[in-house]
Protein backbone atom coordinates (compact mmCIF):
# COMPACT_ATOMS: atom_id res chain seq x y z
CA UNK A 1 0.00 0.00 0.00
CA UNK A 2 1.39 3.29 -1.17
CA UNK A 3 2.13 5.88 1.82
CA UNK A 4 1.39 9.40 1.23
CA UNK A 5 2.40 12.95 2.86
CA UNK A 6 -0.86 13.72 4.48
CA UNK A 7 -0.49 17.78 4.76
CA UNK A 8 3.01 19.82 5.40
CA UNK A 9 3.62 18.92 9.10
CA UNK A 10 5.43 15.53 8.85
CA UNK A 11 2.72 12.46 8.98
CA UNK A 12 2.98 9.88 6.30
CA UNK A 13 0.17 7.57 5.87
CA UNK A 14 -0.92 4.51 3.74
CA UNK A 15 -3.59 6.32 1.31
CA UNK A 16 -5.98 3.97 1.97
CA UNK A 17 -6.54 3.25 6.15
CA UNK A 18 -8.84 1.53 7.88
CA UNK A 19 -11.67 3.20 9.97
CA UNK A 20 -13.34 1.42 13.05
CA UNK A 21 -16.61 2.58 13.49
CA UNK A 22 -18.95 0.22 12.08
CA UNK A 23 -16.56 -2.55 13.87
CA UNK A 24 -18.07 -1.14 17.14
CA UNK A 25 -21.26 0.90 16.96
CA UNK A 26 -24.26 2.09 14.92
CA UNK A 27 -23.65 -0.31 12.16
CA UNK A 28 -25.64 -3.37 13.43
CA UNK A 29 -24.02 -6.82 15.22
CA UNK A 30 -20.65 -6.25 16.66
CA UNK A 31 -18.46 -9.08 15.85
CA UNK A 32 -15.14 -8.23 17.93
CA UNK A 33 -13.47 -11.83 17.17
CA UNK A 34 -13.77 -10.72 13.20
CA UNK A 35 -12.81 -7.57 13.71
CA UNK A 36 -10.00 -7.83 15.66
CA UNK A 37 -8.64 -10.54 12.81
CA UNK A 38 -9.80 -7.23 10.41
CA UNK A 39 -7.59 -5.18 11.82
CA UNK A 40 -4.36 -7.29 11.97
CA UNK A 41 -5.47 -8.30 8.37
CA UNK A 42 -5.07 -4.73 7.60
CA UNK A 43 -1.40 -4.36 9.10
CA UNK A 44 -0.41 -7.61 7.48
CA UNK A 45 -1.45 -6.34 3.74
CA UNK A 46 0.33 -2.83 4.42
CA UNK A 47 -2.68 -0.74 5.91
CA UNK A 48 -0.96 1.16 8.46
CA UNK A 49 -3.72 4.41 9.17
CA UNK A 50 -6.45 3.14 11.86
CA UNK A 51 -8.61 5.88 12.27
CA UNK A 52 -11.26 5.73 15.27
CA UNK A 53 -13.04 7.90 18.02
CA UNK A 54 -13.65 7.56 21.71
CA UNK A 55 -17.49 8.01 20.80
CA UNK A 56 -17.60 5.00 18.66
CA UNK A 57 -19.42 2.13 21.21
CA UNK A 58 -18.86 4.78 23.22
CA UNK A 59 -15.13 3.46 24.00
CA UNK A 60 -15.60 0.28 22.68
CA UNK A 61 -13.92 0.75 19.18
CA UNK A 62 -10.52 2.41 21.20
CA UNK A 63 -10.53 -0.49 23.28
CA UNK A 64 -11.15 -3.31 20.53
CA UNK A 65 -8.18 -1.44 18.56
CA UNK A 66 -5.96 -1.95 21.29
CA UNK A 67 -6.73 -5.21 22.53
CA UNK A 68 -6.50 -6.81 18.70
CA UNK A 69 -3.21 -4.90 17.81
CA UNK A 70 -1.59 -3.37 20.96
CA UNK A 71 1.23 -5.12 20.78
CA UNK A 72 2.21 -4.20 17.18
CA UNK A 73 1.61 -0.60 18.12
CA UNK A 74 4.79 0.50 16.29
CA UNK A 75 3.48 -1.01 12.94
CA UNK A 76 0.49 1.71 12.58
CA UNK A 77 -0.66 5.56 12.85
CA UNK A 78 -3.10 5.96 15.37
CA UNK A 79 -5.97 9.01 14.78
CA UNK A 80 -8.46 9.22 17.20
CA UNK A 81 -11.48 12.25 18.01
CA UNK A 82 -12.75 14.13 20.56
CA UNK A 83 -15.57 16.64 21.40
CA UNK A 84 -18.98 14.97 21.17
CA UNK A 85 -19.32 14.80 25.39
CA UNK A 86 -19.47 11.27 26.65
CA UNK A 87 -20.30 10.05 30.34
CA UNK A 88 -17.57 8.50 32.56
CA UNK A 89 -19.53 5.26 32.41
CA UNK A 90 -19.47 5.14 28.57
CA UNK A 91 -23.18 4.74 28.47
CA UNK A 92 -24.24 8.27 26.64
CA UNK A 93 -23.03 10.91 24.50
CA UNK A 94 -24.70 14.40 24.52
CA UNK A 95 -23.38 17.72 23.24
CA UNK A 96 -20.47 19.15 21.71
CA UNK A 97 -17.88 20.06 23.90
CA UNK A 98 -14.44 21.51 22.60
CA UNK A 99 -13.38 22.92 26.07
CA UNK A 100 -9.95 22.74 27.27
CA UNK A 101 -11.26 20.98 29.86
CA UNK A 102 -13.21 18.45 28.33
CA UNK A 103 -10.04 17.95 25.85
CA UNK A 104 -7.73 17.24 28.26
CA UNK A 105 -10.29 14.29 30.11
CA UNK A 106 -10.83 13.43 26.67
CA UNK A 107 -7.01 12.77 25.96
CA UNK A 108 -6.24 10.89 28.92
CA UNK A 109 -9.38 8.80 28.65
CA UNK A 110 -8.31 7.40 24.51
CA UNK A 111 -4.30 7.06 26.16
CA UNK A 112 -5.59 4.76 28.62
CA UNK A 113 -7.96 3.01 26.27
CA UNK A 114 -5.92 2.50 23.55
CA UNK A 115 -3.07 1.48 26.27
CA UNK A 116 -0.45 4.41 24.05
CA UNK A 117 1.34 7.03 25.26
CA UNK A 118 1.24 9.12 22.29
CA UNK A 119 -1.74 9.66 19.76
CA UNK A 120 -0.38 10.37 16.04
CA UNK A 121 -3.16 12.38 14.97
CA UNK A 122 -6.05 14.14 17.46
CA UNK A 123 -9.15 15.33 15.81
CA UNK A 124 -11.81 17.38 16.82
CA UNK A 125 -14.58 15.31 16.08
CA UNK A 126 -17.14 18.30 15.75
CA UNK A 127 -16.95 21.84 16.29
CA UNK A 128 -18.00 23.24 19.84
CA UNK A 129 -20.69 26.48 18.19
CA UNK A 130 -20.49 27.77 22.06
CA UNK A 131 -16.76 28.79 21.84
CA UNK A 132 -13.44 30.20 19.65
CA UNK A 133 -11.59 27.13 17.79
CA UNK A 134 -9.11 29.11 19.11
CA UNK A 135 -9.35 28.01 22.56
CA UNK A 136 -10.12 24.47 21.57
CA UNK A 137 -7.19 24.29 19.03
CA UNK A 138 -5.05 25.72 22.20
CA UNK A 139 -5.63 23.02 23.91
CA UNK A 140 -4.49 20.01 21.62
CA UNK A 141 -1.69 22.44 20.52
CA UNK A 142 -0.82 22.00 24.26
CA UNK A 143 -0.84 18.04 24.21
CA UNK A 144 1.91 18.40 21.15
CA UNK A 145 4.22 20.21 23.65
CA UNK A 146 3.47 17.80 26.17
CA UNK A 147 4.56 14.75 23.77
CA UNK A 148 1.04 13.38 24.25
CA UNK A 149 -0.48 13.97 20.55
CA UNK A 150 1.85 14.45 17.38
CA UNK A 151 -0.40 15.77 15.07
CA UNK A 152 -3.66 18.12 14.77
CA UNK A 153 -6.68 17.44 12.56
CA UNK A 154 -10.15 18.80 13.00
CA UNK A 155 -13.21 17.15 11.56
CA UNK A 156 -16.33 18.78 9.24
CA UNK A 157 -15.38 22.47 9.39
CA UNK A 158 -16.09 25.10 7.57
CA UNK A 159 -13.06 26.64 5.61
CA UNK A 160 -13.12 29.97 7.41
CA UNK A 161 -13.00 27.86 10.67
CA UNK A 162 -9.82 26.03 9.31
CA UNK A 163 -8.22 28.69 8.43
CA UNK A 164 -8.70 30.06 12.17
CA UNK A 165 -7.73 26.67 13.39
CA UNK A 166 -4.28 26.46 11.26
CA UNK A 167 -3.44 30.37 12.36
CA UNK A 168 -3.75 28.79 16.15
CA UNK A 169 -1.41 25.89 15.17
CA UNK A 170 -0.58 24.14 12.11
CA UNK A 171 -3.48 21.41 11.33
CA UNK A 172 -2.59 18.39 9.53
CA UNK A 173 -5.79 16.71 8.24
CA UNK A 174 -9.69 17.77 7.78
CA UNK A 175 -11.89 14.99 7.72
CA UNK A 176 -14.90 15.05 5.91
CA UNK A 177 -17.77 13.00 4.48
CA UNK A 178 -16.65 12.52 0.83
CA UNK A 179 -17.46 10.27 -2.20
CA UNK A 180 -19.65 10.07 -5.83
CA UNK A 181 -22.79 10.23 -3.02
CA UNK A 182 -21.33 13.06 -0.85
CA UNK A 183 -19.75 15.89 -3.39
CA UNK A 184 -19.88 18.72 -1.23
CA UNK A 185 -16.06 19.27 -0.29
CA UNK A 186 -15.65 20.38 -4.06
CA UNK A 187 -18.09 23.12 -3.71
CA UNK A 188 -18.58 23.97 -0.42
CA UNK A 189 -14.52 25.35 0.18
CA UNK A 190 -13.24 23.05 1.94
CA UNK A 191 -10.88 21.05 -0.61
CA UNK A 192 -9.81 24.57 -1.99
CA UNK A 193 -8.74 25.49 1.29
CA UNK A 194 -6.97 22.46 2.69
CA UNK A 195 -4.93 22.58 -1.07
CA UNK A 196 -4.16 26.41 -0.51
CA UNK A 197 -3.09 25.61 3.58
CA UNK A 198 -1.09 22.35 2.56
CA UNK A 199 -3.47 20.26 5.16
CA UNK A 200 -4.03 16.68 4.33
CA UNK A 201 -7.84 15.80 3.77
CA UNK A 202 -8.96 12.48 4.80
CA UNK A 203 -12.29 11.17 3.32
CA UNK A 204 -14.40 9.16 5.48
CA UNK A 205 -17.77 6.79 4.01
CA UNK A 206 -16.51 6.97 0.91
CA UNK A 207 -18.79 4.30 0.02
CA UNK A 208 -21.75 6.22 1.33
CA UNK A 209 -22.14 4.50 3.70
CA UNK A 210 -21.84 1.25 2.10
CA UNK A 211 -24.68 2.42 -0.39
CA UNK A 212 -22.34 2.32 -3.01
CA UNK A 213 -20.80 -1.03 -2.44
CA UNK A 214 -24.21 -2.49 -3.79
CA UNK A 215 -24.67 -5.00 -0.86
CA UNK A 216 -28.13 -3.33 -0.27
CA UNK A 217 -30.92 -3.90 -2.87
CA UNK A 218 -33.40 -3.54 0.15
CA UNK A 219 -33.54 -1.62 3.55
CA UNK A 220 -34.16 -5.26 4.74
CA UNK A 221 -30.67 -6.06 3.79
CA UNK A 222 -29.39 -3.70 7.39
CA UNK A 223 -29.75 -5.42 10.97
CA UNK A 224 -32.91 -3.85 12.39
CA UNK A 225 -30.63 -2.34 15.05
CA UNK A 226 -28.50 -0.51 12.02
CA UNK A 227 -28.38 3.29 12.40
CA UNK A 228 -28.77 3.50 8.63
CA UNK A 229 -32.29 2.91 8.72
CA UNK A 230 -32.54 6.32 10.11
CA UNK A 231 -30.41 8.27 7.96
CA UNK A 232 -32.28 10.35 4.51
CA UNK A 233 -30.29 8.10 2.14
CA UNK A 234 -31.66 4.82 3.20
CA UNK A 235 -35.39 6.17 3.36
CA UNK A 236 -38.43 4.56 2.05
CA UNK A 237 -38.83 7.60 -0.13
CA UNK A 238 -34.89 7.92 -1.22
CA UNK A 239 -34.13 4.16 -1.61
CA UNK A 240 -35.27 3.30 -4.87
CA UNK A 241 -33.70 6.30 -6.17
CA UNK A 242 -30.18 6.07 -5.02
CA UNK A 243 -30.25 2.24 -5.70
CA UNK A 244 -30.33 3.25 -9.40
CA UNK A 245 -27.73 5.28 -9.28
CA UNK A 246 -25.97 2.38 -7.36
CA UNK A 247 -26.85 0.38 -10.33
CA UNK A 248 -25.40 2.31 -13.30
CA UNK A 249 -22.09 2.23 -10.94
CA UNK A 250 -22.43 -1.53 -10.92
CA UNK A 251 -22.77 -1.33 -14.97
CA UNK A 252 -19.60 0.95 -15.46
CA UNK A 253 -17.83 -1.53 -12.75
CA UNK A 254 -18.93 -4.72 -14.51
CA UNK A 255 -17.45 -3.55 -17.77
CA UNK A 256 -13.80 -2.65 -16.35
CA UNK A 257 -13.72 -5.91 -14.16
CA UNK A 258 -13.89 -4.75 -10.99
CA UNK A 259 -16.71 -4.46 -8.14
CA UNK A 260 -18.73 -1.34 -7.61
CA UNK A 261 -17.03 -0.69 -3.99
CA UNK A 262 -14.03 -0.59 -5.61
CA UNK A 263 -14.90 1.51 -8.64
CA UNK A 264 -16.42 3.43 -6.02
CA UNK A 265 -12.92 3.86 -4.13
CA UNK A 266 -10.89 4.35 -6.92
CA UNK A 267 -13.03 7.57 -8.04
CA UNK A 268 -12.32 8.88 -4.37
CA UNK A 269 -8.43 8.26 -4.41
CA UNK A 270 -7.94 9.33 -8.30
CA UNK A 271 -8.86 12.89 -6.08
CA UNK A 272 -5.30 13.53 -4.92
CA UNK A 273 -6.91 12.62 -0.90
CA UNK A 274 -6.64 9.70 1.77
CA UNK A 275 -9.31 7.66 2.74
CA UNK A 276 -10.69 5.44 5.31
CA UNK A 277 -13.23 2.85 4.40
CA UNK A 278 -14.38 0.94 7.36
CA UNK A 279 -14.94 -2.44 7.41
CA UNK A 280 -15.53 -5.80 10.00
CA UNK A 281 -15.24 -7.72 7.30
CA UNK A 282 -11.93 -9.09 6.55
CA UNK A 283 -13.21 -10.30 2.76
CA UNK A 284 -14.34 -6.53 2.45
CA UNK A 285 -10.85 -5.33 3.75
CA UNK A 286 -9.08 -7.49 1.17
CA UNK A 287 -11.43 -6.17 -1.79
CA UNK A 288 -11.16 -2.15 -0.24
CA UNK A 289 -7.06 -2.26 -0.50
CA UNK A 290 -7.33 -3.73 -4.11
CA UNK A 291 -9.09 -0.68 -5.17
CA UNK A 292 -5.80 1.20 -4.37
CA UNK A 293 -4.12 -0.71 -7.39
CA UNK A 294 -7.08 0.62 -9.77
CA UNK A 295 -6.25 3.28 -12.07
CA UNK A 296 -9.30 5.52 -13.85
CA UNK A 297 -8.73 7.09 -17.38
CA UNK A 298 -10.18 10.71 -17.30
CA UNK A 299 -12.89 9.53 -19.57
CA UNK A 300 -13.81 6.83 -17.02
CA UNK A 301 -13.72 9.41 -14.22
CA UNK A 302 -16.22 11.90 -16.32
CA UNK A 303 -18.53 8.87 -17.48
CA UNK A 304 -18.65 8.02 -13.50
CA UNK A 305 -19.24 11.93 -12.85
CA UNK A 306 -22.50 11.75 -15.47
CA UNK A 307 -24.43 8.57 -14.11
CA UNK A 308 -24.12 9.94 -10.37
CA UNK A 309 -23.78 14.03 -10.69
CA UNK A 310 -23.65 16.07 -7.23
CA UNK A 311 -27.41 16.63 -7.15
CA UNK A 312 -28.40 13.32 -8.05
CA UNK A 313 -28.58 11.60 -4.65
CA UNK A 314 -31.73 11.69 -3.33
CA UNK A 315 -31.92 12.63 0.96
CA UNK A 316 -29.20 14.67 3.20
CA UNK A 317 -26.10 12.29 4.55
CA UNK A 318 -27.52 13.10 7.84
CA UNK A 319 -31.03 13.39 9.66
CA UNK A 320 -31.71 16.87 11.11
CA UNK A 321 -29.92 16.40 14.03
CA UNK A 322 -27.10 14.81 12.22
CA UNK A 323 -26.73 18.01 9.79
CA UNK A 324 -26.41 20.77 12.85
CA UNK A 325 -23.59 19.01 13.58
CA UNK A 326 -21.02 19.08 10.87
CA UNK A 327 -20.70 22.86 10.82
CA UNK A 328 -21.15 23.73 7.10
Amino acid sequence: MKSVALGTQGLEVTVEGLGGMGMSAFYGPRDDEESAATLNRALDLGVTFIDTAEMYGPFLNERLIAKAIGSRRDEYTLATKFGIEISADGKSFGTVNGSPAYARKALERSLQHLQTDVIDLYYVHRIDPTRPIEETIGALAEFVAEGKVRYIGISEAAPETIRRAHATHPITAVQTEYSLFERAPETNGVLDTVRELGIGFVAYSPLGRGFLSGEFKTIDDLAPEDGRRSMPRFSPENFAKNLELVDKIGELAAAKGVTPSQLALAWVLAQDVVTIPGTKRRSYLEQNIAAADIELTDEEIKDLEAVVPPDAVAGERYAEAGMKGVHL
